[in-house]
């Protein structure tokens, strides 16, 4: 199940019904990440001219300053996620309606949820992975704990609030973290694919549309298997929980 997510979702996120949206989706990733970056530098620079620290020593301050850029370069890494986190949330509904109408017509449309509703959403994801990256950042100098902290805690989080993001267009809130709960280790998988993939250079600004796509299909595929082993009730009807449009 999640591995036909993942591949529908490979195959979707370069094709011509996404391509304008992928387009838009990589230049304001490029922007966020250009502005946290030149945010970042602003600061050091700052730090390392004005630190009482500071040297009368040019090779000393340089090398200073070369450790400032490789500090700058890992904060980015951590950063990512929660970048990719605000562009998923600005994009996930127009992924989702192409995705939908693409590869299930015969099925009810998502509905896209509320303007503030969605914003809400996006600052939250975006949030949230910031404190956890930040947490995992602590960890960095811990040889064998960094990038498995960082992996973990963001398999979890972007698991999570991709697939919130995806099943928020059909159901409640309380129905969409029933689903979740009853089948999290699958969703636990999905993010791991996600935290795998913000690993890799360039791939990784990518992650907001594969990410939406993904969870799109793989939300489609538990509710469909759901159903058919005749486990509509529970805790939460999903029935019950449907949204009204």
């Amino acid at each position: 199940m999640l591995i036909q997510s993942v591949i529908a979702a490979a195959r979707e996120v370069f094709s011509p019904a996404l391509r304008s949206i992928l387009w838009k989706s990589l230049a304001l990733t490029a922007a966020l990440l250009a502005l946290v970056w030149l945010g970042l530098t602003r600061l050091f620079d700052y730090f390392l001219t004005n630190h009482p620290l500071s040297t009368d020593y040019p090779i000393l301050d340089g090398f200073a300053f070369f450790l400032a850029g490789f500090g700058l370069f890992v904060a980015l890494i951590y950063l990512l996620p929660a970048v990719t986190a605000i562009v998923a949330g600005y994009f996930l509904d127009d992924v989702a309606d192409v995705v939908e109408r693409k590869d299930y017509p015969a099925d009810p449309p998502g509905e896209a949820l509320p303007f503030g509703q969605a914003v809400f959403y996006g600052l939250r994801f975006a949030a949230l992975s910031l404190l956890v990256n930040l947490a995992a950042l602590l960890l960095f100098f811990i040889p064998g704990i960094n990038i498995g902290v960082f992996f973990v805690a963001n398999a979890y989080l972007l698991g999570r609030e991709y697939f919130e993001l995806a099943a928020g267009r059909f159901w409640t809130q309380e129905a969409v973290t029933q689903l979740r709960m009853e089948h999290r280790g699958t969703v636990f998988a999905a993010g791991a694919v996600l935290a795998g993939l913000v690993l890799v250079p360039v791939l990784n600004l990518v992650t907001p549309i594969f990410g939406a796509a993904m969870m799109v299909h793989l939300h489609k595929r538990l509710v469909a298997r759901r159903l058919a082993d005749g486990r509509a009730g529970g805790p939460v009807r999903l029935e019950v929980g449907r949204r009204s449009s």
